[in-house]
């Protein structure tokens, strides 16, 4: 783990060095500069809607992607060219590229990515049932009990890219090793819908961030990355360490920088924890038994 802005970071690194990504982004920023950090961490909530308990459970705050004004837009249009521009160069020919999103802002942050050269390749959905969507109107909830603001999310896309191909794929897994995903065996490949579910209170107390994605999620999409199981994943937005922790597991090598000095000093602790894990109702690596 490194500690520092990772665009800085980027800009310290060789060509040619990073063989796969896997990250999480702080959507949409706002949320997660320090002002409002601070506000979460004292369960004040600011930009972040903090659900109320549930039969007895206390739920994890969720951002109010909506709040965004066309300023905060037009800086997270900005922000993703920059990093997708200090991206480009330190990846290897071929090498891919996932980045979690969810359905209002993924369009923008694709735009802003192949704006830097590299191909979009699709997405992984992840269908899981998270907190965002189903609401009635604010203020008015009994005059219009019977509409919703907007549908209730069941699925969260993770955007993925590819860097150019030097030749074609053979040539590419040949020379760099990368230019392909890893498939889950030689009768299923991997496949771009993966069944989830919200990450377990156990997993989170391991590392308490409020964007932690579960092992069992991330272990199949970090393995899938390096497609002959070879390489460096790196993690720019490491947060907590997950992606970092699911590598280790696999037994990939990977590099994870993050900003946030109390998410990377949680980091510290959290990644051997999450490493050793073990999701009590873990799903199969893949949702698709199509053998191709």
């Amino acid at each position: 783990m490194f500690y520092g802005d990772c665009l800085d970071w980027l800009a310290d690194q060789p060509a040619n060095s990073i063989h796969g990504v896997v990250t999480d982004p702080p959507y949409g920023l706002l949320e997660y500069r320090p002002d409002q950090q601070r506000k979460l961490r004292q369960g004040r909530g600011g930009v972040w809607r903090i659900p109320p308990a549930y039969d007895g459970h206390r739920r994890s705050p969720v951002p109010r992607f909506t709040t965004l004004t066309e300023a905060d837009l037009d800086a997270l249009d900005r922000f993703f060219a920059a990093w997708a521009d200090a991206l480009f160069p330190v990846l290897i020919p071929g090498a891919h590229v996932l980045v979690a999103s969810n359905p209002l802002l993924s369009h923008r942050v694709a735009l802003s990515v192949c704006r830097s050269g590299l191909e979009r390749r699709g997405e992984v959905v992840r269908l899981v049932m998270t907190m965002r969507g189903g609401d009635r109107p604010k203020n008015a909830h009994e005059e219009f009990s019977d509409v919703t603001v907007m549908p209730r999310s069941k699925w969260e896309p993770w955007l993925l890219f590819r860097k150019p191909l030097d030749g074609r794929v053979q040539d590419n897994l040949r020379k760099w090793g990368t230019g392909g995903l890893r498939r889950v065996s030689s009768e299923r490949p991997f496949a771009d819908v993966i069944a989830s579910s919200p990450t377990r209170p156990d997993e989170r107390r391991l590392a308490p961030h409020p964007s932690l994605k579960p092992q069992a999620f991330l272990r199949q999409a970090v393995r899938a990355i390096l497609p002959l199981g070879e390489g460096i994943v790196l993690d720019p937005f490491a947060g907590s360490g997950s992606t970092i922790a699911a590598a280790e597991h696999i037994g990939y090598e990977s590099i994870g920088v993050e900003s946030d000095p109390e998410y990377f000093q949680l980091a510290q602790s959290a990644i051997p924890l999450l490493a050793d894990y073990k999701p009590s109702c873990e799903p199969p690596l893949s949702s698709d038994s199509t053998s191709r």
